[in-house]
């Protein structure tokens, strides 16, 4: 994995860039120019170490490149390249200058790469299927310039604010699709490409996969079929992802079932496997669940304890590393255990989008019985009176709950229903929101588009959910906390192959009853201990309400309470003022996300925009 940028008609600042990008490659960097183009890359060497050196030269074409083809030697085998060394990205520009395009749909792996193509005077840009791999860029129709992380674009450029897209971070807690906090500025979207000319650098993004497609398709089989396909695919996977370095592999090992059966697979193809585990005081501490799975599996395991001291010293270090606000408070522990990590295993395996891809979050189970985007009118009517006249639950786990967010969800309508069943963070608040009319568009014309779909009701917020959340929050989290300490993560459930598999198996075995993604509870019965499988979806949770009033309060208080502070202007100061002083009515584990949020928003602001 590796750090890269890169220009067209912009001068870089090389040391400054070296500087911003030093731990995504801390091993080698190299800059490329030729006319009006700069090529910098660093490099955090895992594969064939000696000959994987970039940027990486094939007759007319150059490549730089962060990721990891995992099935690299099979895609030779398939085209019949003769390569000179065993790296991946010699594969990358063989393959590319043998069938262009086209060759994206061989590889399994994660990847945001850059070609230069001098015969055609071109750069052509990719990033994988789910996004693991980010590429930013600004463009303005006679600038490219292009970057893995937002903070070094920032560095480099005067970028203005755009304050749509930060008002729609503060309604849904992420930046929708390739949305950025800064004006001509975005991100490649996963699943696709785009070429750009070096004497007309305007940029012209094209899809090139859609997990849309897979949902569309329907693979017919049995349940016993569709969990011995999923427990190969697994297996492969793994083991791909295992074998595919040169230097040590480990693994991150939580409560759930995701990194448990990813452990628990791995062993057979590391014997001396080592996890790591975060662990909080109280009722949030899931070491003790993963503790079984090491114990039965014999890992060398670690365990990474977080008190209020560490983050009073790390929150806003941890917060500023990811060049834009970022809402989501479990980056915390995954800063932790991987810098962790870091110290014992340069390559570590993860258990991301197993929920995503399986139907794994209890918000799921009602989608499974009826589409809420299409509600009748007598439903809607129904459900509209019940849930005005519903008291709200005092706790999100209780059955009550469950009722109330049926009525909630069947009172809505369209990207509505699809806002309350997400995070939408200020929901049943917004008109204390400063918002543009035109803020949601652009995220409602995508709905609509999935919602005239043929697609069932869970495939629907599956699909949503797989585009918006997990590229735009939970891989973003992922990438930038292991980086951030020059560790390479890896997602086996993100595979190729089980990305076109998982989409076409039938939702009553992703949902059965209440019980979320039932095909792979089943194959960890398998695998894992028994009170691991029965547990309830929990998530990566945090002690979030107790930081925001703890040790953290006055530190957030000093960032969003003075009147100037740059998060009122997207937010009803009075309205704020009485959330921070308990005045108004709001659920303690609301609240504390509202104040997260606002926070997160204003370190950026004063933290990175701000410090030039």
């Amino acid at each position: 994995m590796c750090g890269i940028a890169g220009s067209i008609n912009y001068p870089l600042d090389i040391p400054l860039l070296t500087r911003d990008l030093f731990h995504r490659g801390p091993d080698e960097q190299t800059t490329f120019t030729e006319g009006n183009l700069v090529l910098h890359h660093h490099r955090l060497a895992i594969l064939d170490i000696a000959g994987g050196k970039q940027p990486m030269h094939f007759e007319h074409l150059t490549v730089i490149f962060n990721g990891e083809i995992y099935n690299h030697q099979d895609v030779r085998a398939k085209h019949g390249l003769h390569c000179h060394t065993n790296s991946d990205t010699e594969t990358i520009l063989q393959v590319y200058n043998k069938i262009g395009a086209k060759c994206l749909d061989d590889f399994d792996g994660m990847f945001a790469f850059i070609i230069y193509d001098r015969k055609k005077n071109e750069l052509f840009i990719a990033r994988d299927r789910a996004g693991k791999k980010p590429l930013y860029y600004y463009s303005d129709g006679k600038h490219f310039v292009f970057s893995s992380e937002l903070g070094a674009l920032n560095d480099q450029l005067s970028l203005q604010l755009n304050e749509q897209h930060l008002q729609q971070y503060v309604r849904m807690g992420y930046f929708y699709k390739s949305a950025t906090p800064y004006q001509n500025v975005w991100e490649l979207p996963a699943g696709s490409f785009a070429r750009i000319s070096l004497q007309n650098p305007e940029v012209k993004v094209e899809r090139w996969w859609n997990i849309h497609t897979f949902y569309k398709q329907h693979s017919g089989d049995s349940f016993e079929t569709a969990l011995d396909k999923t427990d190969q695919l697994l297996h492969a996977a793994v083991k791909r992802r295992v074998e595919s370095s040169d230097l040590e592999v480990g693994s991150f090992l939580s409560g759930g079932i995701d990194s448990g059966l990813v452990t628990a697979v791995a062993k057979s193809y590391n014997p001396t496997l080592k996890t790591f585990t975060v662990s909080f005081d109280g009722e949030y501490d899931e070491a003790p669940l993963a503790r079984l799975v090491a114990e039965r599996y014999q890992t060398h395991h670690t365990e990474i304890k977080i008190s209020f001291d560490n983050l009073l010293n790390d929150v806003e270090t941890i917060l500023t590393n990811y060049g834009e606000p970022f809402f989501d408070s479990s980056a915390i522990p995954s800063y932790y255990v991987s810098r962790e990590a870091r110290k014992h295993v340069t390559v570590i395996l993860n258990g991301d989008g197993g929920d995503e891809i399986f139907g794994g979050y209890r918000r799921y189970v009602p989608f499974a019985k009826y589409d809420f985007f299409k509600p009748g009118v007598f439903i809607k009517s129904i459900a509209s009176t019940m849930h005005a006249v519903l008291p709200a639950p005092d706790s999100k786990k209780s059955r009550y709950n469950f009722l109330y967010r049926l009525t909630d969800l069947a009172s809505k309508k369209g990207l509505a229903t699809y806002l309350s069943s997400t995070i939408d963070i200020f929901e049943e608040y917004e008109k204390y929101l400063k918002a543009d009319v035109t803020m949601l568009q652009r995220v409602e014309k995508d709905f609509n588009c999935i919602n005239a779909s043929s697609l069932t009701g869970l495939q629907k917020i599956m699909n949503l959910d797989f585009d918006n959340i997990l590229a735009g929050n939970l891989l973003v989290k992922m990438d930038i906390a292991t980086m951030a300490h020059s560790l390479e993560g890896r997602s086996p459930l993100l595979s190729k192959e089980l990305l076109e598999y998982a989409p076409t198996i039938p939702d009553k075995y992703k949902i059965a009853g209440k019980q979320t993604k039932y095909v792979l509870r089943k194959l960890a019965e398998k695998y894992l201990p028994a009170e691991l499988v029965n547990q309830p979806k929990r998530g990566f949770e945090i002690p979030l309400k107790k930081w925001v009033d703890g040790q953290l309060k006055t530190m957030i208080g000093d960032y969003i309470m003075p009147p100037g502070a740059y998060c009122r202007h997207f937010i009803d100061g009075s309205f704020l003022d009485d959330v921070w002083n308990r005045k108004t009515k709001v659920g303690d584990e609301k609240r504390a996300k509202m104040i997260w949020t606002l926070f997160a928003l204003e370190v950026w602001h004063k933290k990175v925009y701000g410090k030039k």
